[in-house]
């Protein structure tokens, strides 16, 4: 299924217009399952299937690098850390399209300026609203804020739920996954990468 580049259409009621292949492909999942896809409550399924990966895979519309873009030189001196955490994102796996649900920590220690701390959720969803794995999630995160704040160190730590697990092959509900990407600061000084990791709870 693609997630397209380019904008959207709409149809007659204002909604993201479907493509016919992509309906069809729908519809021919949906009878590979075993149910009829002109069966009455399936009938609009593919269009709302497609609007729907459509809204999951936004993040591939947007630059999340854009929402840095502002930042804010007059801090009245701070320069310790700055820290966001139990942001709440979804996801999907890159493997099974399943969802990754879960919560994410994000923290900088500034050099020059900072941003806005909503600023730093937007940069998880624009990431997030992909087809992803939470090790490449945790590490694009990580590194479009290093690239575009120049801090002297960042640190991100996310925490999930995969529906490929929970759902299917070894159905094992409740199992979090830990991931981790410290740079700078974070990675060279232990005081500071001790710090951090304990005002994000897992220290």
């Amino acid at each position: 299924m693609s997630c397209a580049h380019d904008h959207d259409d709409q149809d007659a009621s204002g909604k993201i217009a479907v493509p016919q292949e992509v309906q069809d492909a729908i519809r021919t999942l949906i009878a590979w399952t075993g149910e009829d896809p002109d069966r009455e409550g399936l009938l609009d399924t593919p269009k709302r299937v497609g609007r729907a990966w459509k809204e999951y895979c936004q993040g591939y519309l947007e630059d999340p690098a854009i929402h840095l873009a502002r930042q804010f030189e007059e801090v009245g001196g701070y320069d310790e850390l700055v820290l966001l955490k139990d942001i709440p994102f979804q996801s999907h796996c890159e493997h099974h399209m399943a969802p990754i649900t879960g919560k994410a920590a994000i923290a900088y220690m500034p050099r020059n300026s900072v941003v806005g701390i909503s600023k730093l959720a937007r940069v998880l969803h624009g990431f997030a609203r992909r087809l992803q794995i939470q090790e490449r999630l945790t590490a694009e995160v990580a590194q479009c804020i290093w690239d575009n704040l120049n801090p002297h160190g960042v640190a991100v730590v996310i925490e999930a739920q995969h529906g490929c697990m929970t759902g299917r092959g070894v159905r094992t509900p409740g199992v979090g996954m830990v991931t981790s990407r410290l740079l700078g600061c974070f990675l060279d000084d232990m005081r500071s990468r001790k710090e951090v990791l304990s005002l994000m709870g897992y220290g």
